[in-house]
């Protein structure tokens, strides 16, 4: 194993949390082992495990940009996310304003309702 792959392992942990990546790792296939060791290395290795800037940041760029492009379940994964990269709701609301004025209305509007959902089932799993 490489290092970065380590530094991609821990990361991804930090970062997603041990049971989203437990999850994944169990559930890998041969099919899709190679597409995991390449987020991994490059994703989580190469740009997350950076430390120019830090997770918080990371996370809501990451946010802007799954916003911004419609990439649903990536965003909710990122939204829930947040509870480790210290970015509130009030930044992810700061980053969808963002979307909305250079990636649209609609986008944005999608997002903020999807983001909305998924800080609600946060909080009732956190009453749980």
């Amino acid at each position: 194993m490489t290092d970065i792959t380590e530094k991609g392992r821990a990361t991804r942990r930090r970062v997603l949390g041990d049971a989203h990546v437990d999850r994944v790792t169990a559930a890998a296939s041969p099919l899709d082992a190679p597409f995991q060791a390449l987020i991994t290395d490059a994703a989580w290795g190469h740009v997350w495990a950076r430390d120019t800037i830090p997770l918080r940041e990371r996370s809501l760029i990451t946010i802007a940009l799954l916003a911004a492009l419609g990439n649903d379940g990536e965003l909710v994964l990122h939204l829930r996310a947040t509870r480790n990269t210290g970015a509130t709701e009030a930044d992810v609301m700061e980053a969808l304003l963002h979307v909305a004025i250079y990636a649209g209305i609609p986008r944005a509007n999608h997002a903020i309702r999807i983001a909305k959902d998924t800080f609600a089932a946060m909080a009732q799993e956190e009453q749980s």
